[in-house]
């Protein structure tokens, strides 16, 4: 597929602008969890965060199909999620900072690959919206 570098541009602006309001969408679902049914508890900001991630994987390859950056967003989020299986001493005091919570969590568990799945399925159908957005 080849793009010229005016779509290549438009398609990394929209992705990191897209990137930053999930961002800024993530932080506001941790900081007032209670506009939010109780019943989906903490796993929207975990969906938001692999929506994040689907955002920066195509600020980084503007080039690439949907199928690939979610599936490169979904591998990330996967990966991340059994890091925290690893408890290095040095790993673990990073976590336990403010950025180090937010980039790579804290505890592992199962539920959340699922609320990654959901945020790159999203992610998904975001990104094809946007494609067709950005061309010339």
């Amino acid at each position: 597929m080849s793009i010229a570098a005016d779509d290549k541009s438009r398609r990394r602006l929209a992705a990191l602008a897209a990137m930053l309001a999930t961002i800024a969408l993530g932080l506001a679902s941790r900081r007032w969890p209670d506009a939010l049914p109780p019943a989906l508890g903490k796993y929207p900001g975990d969906a938001l965060w692999a929506l994040m991630v689907v955002f920066a994987w195509r600020a980084l390859r503007p080039r690439a199909g949907t199928p690939d950056v979610a599936l490169l967003a979904m591998a990330t989020s996967v990966a991340v999620e059994l890091a925290k299986l690893w408890q290095a001493p040095w790993l673990v005091q990073f976590r336990h900072t403010a950025v180090g919570h937010l980039l790579l969590g804290h505890v592992f568990s199962w539920q959340n690959l699922a609320a990654y799945g959901v945020g790159v399925l999203a992610g998904a159908a975001i990104d094809r919206l946007l494609l067709r957005a950005t061309r010339a």
